[in-house]
């Protein structure tokens, strides 16, 4: 009879990390069972898509659909790094979005700072509504309250009148186009950006600032010495996730708030890949390659920033 052949440490190795997996999955199955809609959704939505961005690399033809247009390799990419439109839109949307990082990042932080001092909790939760209001509102009733108050029959020119003033071109002047654009954008979101900070306030262990006290500490001393290196890691996360989308502006806010004497200003990126897929000769195979050129920048500034995040010695999005 011959001796059974023994088993490899590394297979049992494996078999028993893969049996403590499958019992880890069963123990937490209720979570996971929840988890379930929104991997579906994320898989139809998301990933499935990404299909379509073969037609960067084809020439589509509407008669034979995505699949079966021809090749042409590269060609499409050759096209738009020769057009002056796109190179400029491209300065454009990197001038305008790290102005973004540099002035507006700032404000939900200081903003949920300013509410986390706050003793009386009634107000401050009056105060977390009136802010974070505007995010629910879409930039259509953005611009449109923008426009009845900036425009040059609007709420400040007529102001403005009535004092005999002259009235100020607001909507129609490029250089205030990227200021009111930043402006805009600080008041709608800065409040729903102040909720990720007061969540991770509110995580802080109380004792350090009891002890903080004791020692005699005042509240500007407890801000800078624990509540700000407390929130680091969630500042660090949101700084990683906002430069990992530089190269897109927000469609929508620059779209709405954009006019005939501001189209110059406005030319960033999205409103170049509309411009050209929409209001041009339908090209979806241009157009694809520079949403495809976009992600793929997007997503090589997300590591770098993760990376530079690590290299300071923060924690970063990626082990």
């Amino acid at each position: 009879m011959k001796p059974a052949a023994a088993v490899p440490q590394n297979s049992r190795t494996d078999g028993n990390k893969l049996g403590m997996y499958f019992r880890q999955i069963w123990k937490h199955r209720m979570t996971y069972t929840l988890l379930i809609p929104g991997l579906v959704w994320l898989v139809l939505f998301a990933y499935m898509p990404m299909g379509g961005l073969s037609l960067a690399f084809k020439d589509f033809k509407a008669n034979m659909g995505i699949w079966g247009s021809p090749w042409v390799g590269w060609e499409n990419f050759e096209y738009v790094f020769r057009d002056p439109a796109f190179i400029d839109a491209v300065w454009k949307t990197l001038a305008i979005n790290i102005t973004k990082l540099i002035i507006q990042f700032p404000f939900p932080i200081m903003l949920a700072l300013l509410l986390n001092e706050l003793r009386m909790s009634r107000y401050k939760k009056v105060m977390q509504t009136v802010f974070t209001f505007p995010h629910f509102l879409s930039w259509i009733v953005v611009s449109g309250i923008v426009i009845n108050v900036l425009s040059h029959d609007g709420l400040i020119n007529s102001t403005l009148a009535l004092f005999g003033a002259q009235p100020i071109n607001f909507m129609g002047s490029e250089k205030m186009f990227v200021p009111m654009v930043i402006l805009t954008d600080i008041w709608k979101s800065a409040g729903w950006g102040a909720i990720i900070y007061l969540a991770a306030i509110s995580g802080i262990d109380m004792d350090q600032y009891e002890s903080a006290q004791i020692d005699g500490a005042t509240r500007l001393q407890q801000l800078f010495r624990i509540t700000l290196p407390n929130i680091l890691p969630t500042i660090t996360v949101m700084f990683i996730l906002s430069v990992g989308g530089l190269m897109s502006s927000g469609f929508d806010q620059i779209f709405n708030l954009m006019n005939a004497a501001t189209k110059n200003a406005a030319e960033v990126l999205d409103v170049y890949i509309y411009r050209i897929t929409f209001q041009s000769a339908t090209d979806f195979s241009f157009s694809s390659a520079v949403s495809l050129f976009r992600s793929i920048i997007n997503m090589a500034l997300l590591l770098i920033a993760d990376r530079a995040a690590k290299w300071m010695g923060g924690d970063g999005l990626f082990r």
